[in-house]
């Protein structure tokens, strides 16, 4: 469990970050801030909060919409209107919060801009966690995958992937799987540290195993090293590793 969960149980947890954190919408720069915060406002990631004079209020008007958090208080919201776009309700500010630090804070809905950067890095999906890190290493060990007793992976040449909070994820050269078994959906997800994801069913008898494989074909910086391989949900497969078979992890993705 990570530190942040722990805190996440009793109050609001806040960090400072030395990052520069840009937003625009309509390609017109709506935040730009070096004195951001990062609010977990669950345990999974957190959000940025920034201070109000880092944020173009020309920008923002009131709405009638107030949201009430039993930690941060309640939330008065405005609509972003810029580069001849508008974001309904995508900011938000706590001026009354129980959460004194929050309270000269403006809190972006993450989706109502239309692109985010960190430095001159864009991001996607969410905030990057620092407590989260990955690592991706190769391995020769056995690695074997079956759906309902048919082996769709079998490979020597694997890679996993290693990412706070979640179970090794085996990552297999397609030449090693039977992609001719798989069959390609139109579900897309991003991940702020591996990239957009593509994926493939898995039909066996009369059942279809939806969603149960992915890859990243063009994977950001950091997790290049699975570029083009394929994995499985190890919670939803058999997954076999020099002959043994793997417990398989209860998570979010589990069926």
């Amino acid at each position: 469990m990570k530190a942040t969960d722990l805190a996440f149980r009793d109050r609001t947890h806040i960090e400072k970050t030395g990052k520069r954190v840009r937003g625009y919408l309509g390609g017109e720069l709506v935040v730009d801030s070096s004195r951001a915060r990062l609010v977990w406002e669950n345990p999974s990631y957190p959000a940025y909060y920034f201070p109000v004079t880092d944020v173009r209020t020309e920008q923002l008007v009131p709405t009638s919409t107030v949201t009430h958090s039993a930690r941060r208080g309640d939330a008065i919201h405005f609509t972003i209107k810029a580069g001849g776009k508008e974001a309904t309700d995508g900011v938000w500010r706590y001026e009354t919060s129980p959460v004194e630090e929050l309270r000269d804070l403006m809190r972006f809905d993450w989706s109502a801009l239309d692109a985010w950067f960190e430095e001159d890095e864009e991001v996607f999906t969410h905030p990057r966690d620092p407590y989260t890190r990955i690592d991706i290493l190769p391995t020769s060990r056995h690695v074997r995958v079956e759906i309902d007793g048919v082996t769709f992976a079998d490979s020597t040449h694997a890679r996993i992937l290693f990412e706070t909070g979640l179970p090794p994820r085996w990552y297999v050269p397609k030449v090693d799987v039977r992609m001719d078994l798989l069959q390609p959906t139109d579900t897309a997800t991003s991940c702020p540290y591996k990239g957009q994801a593509q994926y493939w069913s898995a039909p066996v008898g009369a059942r279809m195993h939806e969603d149960i494989a992915w890859s990243y074909r063009t994977p950001l910086p950091e997790s290049e090293k699975i570029a083009g391989l394929v994995c499985f949900y190890n919670e939803r497969v058999d997954l076999f590793v020099d002959g043994e078979l793997l417990e398989q992890p209860v998570t979010k993705f589990s069926k």
